[in-house]
């Protein structure tokens, strides 16, 4: 077997390879002995097929197998030897179309090998890191949110008309046709005006309604409504006010904070402080976190390939035309053409992708088995009744495991990075931070 460089232009590499038609045929007959002693044919005894009749039955399919198991072992020796890796999968290809069994293959193997990385001195990064305290006024206003999640409904004063928030006390009877249906009548039932858990229009029907008041109120189902018998139907509900109610906030003392899991209200005020902080300290740390990487895209160069970048180009070409036209959901349209700026973007996280993944493996960063499951658990929460299908559905995806980990790999290397470079922690009021905050999503 040889190999024959045809090409080394920057990353751009290009090979011949030969296979001699003896090597192949030595392969195929090492097959066929292999195989032999469990083979049985009409009119032989189990291991006594001649190998000659077993050639003539089995040998194209053993000489494809062959061919591909020595065009493999002979680029990933070349691969070993040379320390090239490819940036995508290698093109390979016959040249000798006419071949026929006795001639030696010829193949050519083209790639772009992925370019040496340059050091970074990571001492030399200078970063400012926010942090944010919660402030009192911040702790209170997300107790209000909490007595407001937790409120009560209490009685309106007589005569006074239901609006939108207010809890009404209804008994109903539903009818379509002039016949009432299952599970179209109810009594006492507490409905929140607006809170669309009725079919469309039927909370609207009730605004402006007072206690003690009967009212007909007419809709029509859906036409995708569960119910097929009911679907596109009109209805009519004979509603009965008993009761309108208006909403009043929780008072906030230590019952409250019993009803979100603390002792009293001190402890309740704690815990909203830590949470405050974390979701401050998350989004400090997004914002060193583009100050690091603009810091990284400014202090190496190398030479990218250019397939990933186009690659990646075409990714975010597509993406944003998905986003600027929401309501195409497959994948019927036009060719979407890649601009400047998608190209310019692409050379950026291309550039920053091969660095972070040189320095995570020169540092041997790793991902563990708990750090996947524990990211793939909850992606599955998102699937509500069907999270164990999305978990085995993953288990048996390599691709899609391999999306769920790279973030987590590319935030334990910047965590990495963080702890070498010089950074200094700088208090900010949570305005500044939002304002940081509002900027990242600007560019």
């Amino acid at each position: 077997m040889q190999v024959t460089e045809t090409l080394n232009d920057g990353l751009k590499r290009g090979y011949t390879i030969n296979l001699p038609a003896s090597e192949l045929d030595a392969k195929v007959m090492e097959k066929l002995t292999e195989a032999q002693p469990e083979i049985a044919m009409k009119g032989f005894r189990k291991g006594k097929v001649p190998l000659s009749l077993l050639k003539k039955q089995h040998g194209p399919r053993l000489m494809g197998e062959a061919m591909q198991e020595s065009i493999d072992g002979a680029l990933n020796k070349h691969l070993e030897e040379s320390g090239d890796r490819p940036a995508m999968q290698p093109e390979v290809k016959m040249t000798n179309e006419d071949w026929k069994e006795g001639d030696d293959v010829e193949v050519s193997v083209s790639y772009e090998a992925l370019p040496a990385v340059p050091e970074v001195d990571f001492s030399a990064i200078k970063l400012e890191r926010m942090t944010v305290k919660a402030d009192e006024a911040s702790v209170t206003e997300a107790l209000d949110n909490l007595a407001g999640s937790a409120q009560n409904f209490e009685d309106r004063k007589k005569g006074s008309k239901a609006k939108d928030g207010d809890q009404v006390v209804i008994d109903f009877l539903g009818k379509v046709d002039g016949e009432a249906f299952e599970g179209g009548a109810a009594e006492d039932y507490p409905l929140v005006l607006g809170s669309n858990s009725f079919i469309p229009g039927f909370e609207d029907g009730l605004v402006g309604v007072k206690a003690g008041e009967e009212k007909d109120v007419e809709v029509t189902f859906p036409e995708d409504y569960q119910a097929p018998n009911l679907a596109g139907k009109t209805a009519v509900f004979s509603c009965t006010v008993k009761a309108v109610k208006e909403p009043k906030p929780a008072e906030i003392n230590d019952e409250l904070a019993k009803q979100f899991g603390a002792e009293d209200l001190e402890a309740l005020k704690s815990q909203i402080s830590e949470r405050l902080e974390a979701e401050y300290a998350g989004a400090a740390r997004a914002v060193a976190k583009r100050s690091l990487l603009d810091a990284l895209d400014s202090a190496v160069t190398f030479e990218l390939p250019p397939s990933l970048v186009e690659a990646e180009a075409g990714q975010i070409a597509h993406q944003l035309w998905h986003e600027e036209n929401p309501d195409v959901q497959g994948h019927d349209h036009p060719e979407i053409e890649t601009t400047e700026e998608h190209t310019t973007l692409a050379v950026r996280r291309v550039k920053l992708g091969l660095l972070l993944a040189e320095i995570g493996q020169k540092a041997e960063v790793q991902v563990t088995d708990q750090e996947l499951t524990q990211a793939i658990m909850n992606q599955a929460r998102q699937y509500r009744g069907q999270e164990r299908q999305f978990f085995e559905f993953v288990q048996q995806n390599a691709q899609m495991r391999q999306q769920i980990q790279a973030p987590i790999f590319e935030d334990k290397v910047i965590d990495h990075i963080f702890s070498l470079a010089d950074v200094t922690e700088k208090e900010v009021s949570k305005e500044d931070l939002q304002k940081a905050v509002e900027a990242l999503e600007d560019e």
